[in-house]
């Protein structure tokens, strides 16, 4: 049964091997599939073939018998009738026929026993082209899988060049220089352009106001405008009793200092 053969060898093959090799592996499994099929009816049909040439040899093998059975009656009618002569004739004929239906019977047995082994494997084959059907989209799946892994595999060597990563490296660095540059020209255009003396007060202005009373006592300190921190009370100029006395006693010590001077001379 050379398409029995065929077809055990087209299940035994890898078919995931065929599919990774193939360009659509969902084109190519569908017509394996339908080579699988197409095979297996001319297997059927050579099996069907087998089964009747089994059942033709038994039919002449119990052919044969029955005339072996026949001429050895015919044997005993010619020894009841006294005729020896063709009672002889008879059981030589009957030999005969039961010599053909000894090889028949010999025969039958063998090819009844291939005929069994055929339909069993004609039945394994067609559960196994079954179970391929159900697999059909598992098989794709696990193809395109494998495909993606390989292109992911692919994707990763790439990577692992050095030179993607030393350009990538450079770049960066040129945008940071780029960026530090364009910092610089921008406070180089605020501190040496517009009126300086107006940026210089937005400056001290933009120092807070919790500073100007602090900086104002410090300045008022300095023009001796506030006391020391042991005196218990601030000068004021000009003002005050105490001011005008002293002021008397200075003028007087001033006469008495030109009358000394007028009797001397």
């Amino acid at each position: 049964m050379g398409i029995l053969e065929r077809l055990s060898r087209l299940l035994r093959s890898n078919i995931n091997d065929l599919i990774a090799r193939a360009e659509n592996p969902e084109k190519m499994l569908t017509q394996i599939l339908e080579d699988m099929r197409r095979q297996l009816a001319q297997a059927k049909q050579e099996v069907a073939v087998a089964i009747a040439d089994e059942r033709k040899l038994r039919a002449t093998w119990e052919e044969e018998r029955g005339q072996a059975d026949e001429w050895e009656r015919r044997a005993r009618l010619a020894v009841k009738e006294s005729r020896d002569d063709l009672a002889r004739q008879a059981l030589t004929r009957g030999q005969e026929h039961a010599d053909h239906a000894r090889e028949l019977q010999e025969q039958w047995q063998r090819h009844r026993q291939e005929t069994d082994r055929l339909k069993d494997s004609l039945r394994q084959l067609n559960a196994k082209i079954e179970e391929a059907k159900r697999k059909k989209n598992l098989l794709i799946a696990k193809q395109k899988r494998a495909q993606a892994q390989k292109r992911i595999q692919d994707t990763i060597a790439g990577l692992e060049d050095r030179s993607a990563f030393r350009a990538f490296d450079r770049m960066s660095e040129e945008i940071e220089a780029s960026e530090r540059r364009a910092i610089a020209a921008a406070e180089v255009d605020d501190e040496l352009s517009g009126d300086t003396l107006e940026q210089q007060f937005v400056g001290l202005e933009a120092g807070g106001d919790r500073d100007v009373e602090a900086r104002l006592s410090a300045l008022k300190k300095e023009m001796g405008l506030l006391p020391a921190a042991d005196d218990p009370a601030p000068r004021a100029l000009g003002s005050g009793k105490a001011d005008v006395k002293d002021a008397e006693i200075i003028e007087e010590d001033s006469d008495d200092l030109s009358g000394s001077d007028g009797h001397g001379s």
